[in-house]
């Protein structure tokens, strides 16, 4: 239990800190941005208290928005994120009890890759959709979304393939 806590608040300071000294500063071509710090509710067990996870993830997009100076929307993002996840994995691994018997890693790249699309998609629409906050605005959200969101699943995929266990 205590490495599961040190494990997840490890990789909870991590990401907040790649994402606000690092990829916060990625800005190709104007409106590439990628935001790695949702891989945290992507690889947050499902098992855990959902009222805590939705606690942490209000604090994870906080955490973001106190660094980039960007009033909430981060937070309204992750907590919706949060929120949607168990529907968003039911979705993309056909049932929960095949996700929570089996490591994140051990399920089929198919799977796993449209679980991460959905997720990414669906954040960067909230966080783009709040920034602009303008219906008028819909081309440009859209634009960011998907310019920043294939980014982002690009570094993410990387970087689980890359620090996942060969357990």
């Amino acid at each position: 239990m205590n490495n599961l806590v040190f494990k997840h608040g490890f990789r909870f300071i991590l990401l907040v800190l790649l994402q606000v000294t690092i990829f916060n500063y990625v800005d190709f071509l104007g409106y590439i941005n990628p935001m790695i710090y949702i891989l945290f509710i992507i690889l947050f067990p499902l098992r855990n208290n959902r009222m805590a996870f939705l606690i942490v993830a209000f604090f994870l997009g906080l955490s973001v928005d106190m660094f980039s100076d960007t009033g909430g929307i981060h937070a309204g993002a992750s907590v919706l994120l949060a929120y949607i996840r168990p529907t968003i994995t039911k979705f993309s691994f056909g049932s929960l009890n095949e996700f929570y018997n089996v490591k994140f890693n051990a399920i089929d790249f198919a799977k796993r890759f449209t679980y991460i699309i959905i997720m990414v998609i669906i954040h960067h629409f909230v966080v783009y959709s709040l920034d602009f906050f303008n219906f008028f605005q819909i081309l440009n959200i859209l634009k960011y979304t998907l310019f920043s969101g294939i980014f982002s699943v690009f570094l993410i995929l990387i970087m689980t393939i890359t620090f996942s266990s060969k357990k």
